[in-house]
Order: C-alpha cells, then sequence, then structure tokens
C-alpha cells in the first residue's frame, strides 16, 4: 500500500503551532502609567486646596517696590500697605506640598523664544505685571515691550522671550455713539450709547491671534451698570444690525462669550495654549465702591463665609465673580479652551487688596477703596506660579 505524504507547506503551520506551545513568547509589558502632574500643573490645582503658612523659611520675594514693570497702584509696600503674611497655596492633590514658587530662569530657558500673550481688563494686567517682574529677576536686561497693539509688555533678551498684554475689556469690539439730538437728551438722560459689535473681536487683539505661543483670555469685570449706567448703555449689535429684542448686558455679556470662543476656536492655532481666566473675587463690605465700601482688612475669610460673601444667592455686592464665572464655563463648553479657574483661591483673600493704600492723594476720595486689584507682591504671584507649572507642562509635552 502506497504511503500518504503531505506535502511540507501543510506540515509548516503544525509545527509553528507546536512550537508556540513548547515556547511561548514573552508577556508584553504594560504600558507605564503617565508621571503625575507636578504640583500645580493640574487644572484642578486652584479650585482644590487651602491656604498655608509659606513653608520655612519663607524665601523674599522675587521682585521690590522698584521693578520697572510696576504699577503704581498696586505697589502696596511702597504705598505704606502693611506686608502680607507669607502664605502658600496647597493643593489637596499634592499631599501636603505647595504649589512651587516660580522658577523664572527655568521658565524663561523652556520657553526660549516663544511668545505669551494676556487679552483681557485690568485683572489680566494685575496678573501680567506680576509675571513679568518675576522674569525680571532672572534676565536684569528685560526691557519694555509695546508693539502689535500691546498695552504693556516685556522683552527677556537672555532667552528671547516675550510676555505683554492687550487691554480689551469687553473682548468684543465697542464703540461710543453720542446722542445727535440734544432735546431728545435733555428729556431721557441719555447722553449716547456704545455699540457692541458681538461677532466682532477687539482692534487690541484682532490681528495677534497667531502671533503668541500661549494665550490667556479674560473679561466679566466690565459688564455691570456701574460701568455702563442707564445714560451710557451698551447696545449689541450682530452681522451689522441691531439684536431684536434688545438684550440686557448680562445676556449681552453671554453672547459675546460664546462669540469669542468660536472665534477664538476658529482662528487661533490649534497648537497655541488656550486659557482663559476666570474671574477676581472682589471684598466689599458695608457697601459699593461708591457708597462708602472698604476691604480695609487683615485676615484671610473661612471657608464656611464663602458662600455668604460670594453666592448670587444671597445677593451680595461681591456675587458678580460666580455670577459670571458660570457664562464662561457655558460658553467654553466643547471647545479646547481650558479653564484656570483661579476665583475659589484668591476669595480667602479678603486682607490683600490696596484698598486705601494707593499711591496718589485724594485716590480713594475720587474713586474709593480699591477691593478688586490686588498687592503686588501678592495673591497674583501664586496665579503665576500655577500659570507658569501650567504652561511648562505643555512645553515639556512637546506641545506649542
Amino acid at each position: 500500500m502506497p504511503r500518504l505524504r503531505l506535502p511540507l507547506l501543510l506540515l509548516l503551520p503544525v509545527a509553528l503551532t507546536i512550537l508556540l506551545l513548547l515556547f511561548p513568547s514573552p508577556p508584553r509589558p504594560l504600558p507605564s502609567p503617565p508621571p503625575p502632574l507636578p504640583c500645580g500643573a493640574a487644572l484642578s490645582d486652584a479650585v482644590d486646596g487651602r491656604w498655608v503658612p509659606t513653608p520655612s523659611p519663607a524665601p523674599p520675594p522675587l521682585y521690590s517696590p522698584s521693578c520697572p514693570f510696576h504699577r503704581n497702584a498696586w505697589n502696596c509696600l511702597r504705598n505704606g500697605h502693611p506686608q502680607l503674611a507669607a502664605l502658600s497655596w496647597a493643593p489637596n492633590r499634592c499631599g501636603g506640598a505647595v504649589v512651587p514658587r516660580i522658577d523664572a530662569a527655568g521658565f524663561l530657558a523652556a520657553a526660549r523664544g516663544r511668545r505669551v500673550g494676556f487679552v483681557g481688563d485690568s485683572l489680566s494686567e494685575n496678573l501680567v505685571v506680576a509675571l513679568l517682574c518675576a522674569l525680571r529677576s532672572a534676565d536684569d536686561g528685560a526691557r519694555k515691550w509695546k508693539r502689535r497693539g500691546a498695552w504693556r509688555g516685556g522683552y527677556f533678551p537672555r532667552e528671547d522671550v516675550l510676555v505683554a498684554y492687550h487691554r480689551a475689556v469687553l473682548l468684543a469690539k465697542y464703540t461710543w455713539h453720542p446722542v445727535d439730538n440734544l432735546e431728545e437728551h435733555r428729556k431721557d438722560g441719555i447722553k449716547g450709547s456704545y455699540r457692541v459689535d458681538v461677532d466682532i473681536p477687539a482692534d487690541d487683539w484682532v490681528n495677534i491671534t497667531k502671533f503668541y505661543d500661549v494665550l490667556i483670555f479674560n473679561t466679566g469685570h466690565w459688564w455691570d451698570t456701574y460701568k455702563f449706567p442707564e445714560e451710557t448703555p451698551l447696545v449689541f449689535y450682530k452681522g451689522g444690525k441691531l439684536i431684536e429684542p434688545p438684550l440686557g448686558i448680562h445676556d449681552g455679556l453671554k453672547v459675546v462669550l460664546r462669540s469669542m470662543a468660536s472665534y477664538i476656536e476658529r482662528e487661533v492655532p490649534r497648537k497655541t495654549l488656550k486659557l482663559w481666566r476666570t474671574q477676581s473675587p472682589r471684598h466689599f463690605y458695608g457697601g459699593e465702591w461708591d457708597h462708602n465700601g472698604s476691604c480695609v482688612s487683615d485676615r484671610l475669610l473661612e471657608e464656611h463665609e464663602l458662600d455668604s460673601w460670594f453666592d448670587p444667592r444671597f445677593g451680595g455686592v461681591n456675587k458678580d465673580a460666580r455670577t459670571v464665572n458660570s457664562a464662561i464655563q457655558e460658553a467654553l463648553a466643547g471647545t479646547d479652551i481650558q479653564l484656570l479657574n483661579l476665583t475659589y483661591m484668591s476669595e480667602f483673600r479678603a486682607d490683600a487688596h490696596p484698598s486705601i493704600w494707593l499711591g496718589k492723594k485724594d485716590a480713594v476720595a475720587v474713586y474709593g477703596q480699591d477691593c478688586m486689584h490686588w498687592c503686588l507682591p501678592g495673591v497674583p504671584d501664586t496665579w503665576v506660579d500655577i500659570l507658569a507649572a501650567q504652561i511648562l507642562h505643555y512645553f515639556n509635552q512637546g506641545k506649542g
């Protein structure tokens, strides 16, 4: 009887199966988990933590009252404000550690050749001044920079780094239109109106969307009737046409936030780190800024006090920050703009405003106490530490 001979090709799969059973391949190593974010680099670090005494020995501030980027009204030490307590922010995620102070030289080296831009109102400027003065501690050749429509800025030649602020208090374009008919003016008291084109960015920043590697936005503090009272109201336009029915100031803010967020998504490159800084809380007690409101204080608020000071449900004079923050969060939903929430950590710091120490004779009598901006050095330096940690983490990922 003839032998059955299987073709060699049919035997190969059998042989391979036997070899795999006898000598199985080693298991593939599991991918290693990503390293933990540095303290301060997580978006949650500013909203989940507490103020603690700065670990001893507390380092001196990175800059002095003589910093050339300083602004007089915030130069509290020079203006006689008592020195603030040495406090640091300790995120709960960091296991008792505090957000490290910015390494100015390290930041400039990591940001070599890059540009960091801020767009918004004077609370962004408050943050910018703190950052400029901190970075100058590592580059005394820094010089002022005011180009491309920047309100203020600094160039750091040692590492070719640029930081600048563009003043655009509403973000959207707005223009003054006086009343033409004087008789009508005398009758209803309206002097004119500010036309807000909700779909057009302000001239101050419309041409810089592709210039910066990092952009930080804010608005909200001007969206109030104390800035735009009944005799000089905001009137909203879209596509060149008046929005009907007319919008109130808060609804107008919501429309502008959505429109500007959409514009940023469309016009700012995806590789650019885009942040939106939340509101800075005010700390008036006893009345509004123009009704004897004060913030002369040497203590931090307790956590159980925060809602009574800031929750809109209680209708106090400091409710605006949380109200505007809700509109910001709604407008940014679904975008790649990250929310830099600095409100919660700042709500505790009733001690840290310029208040009556404004550096100008009769300033309080004319303008009231400043319970909105912040002393420098002061709370904005902690904002800088958190912002720097997040920017460096972004650069270290190979982005931007």
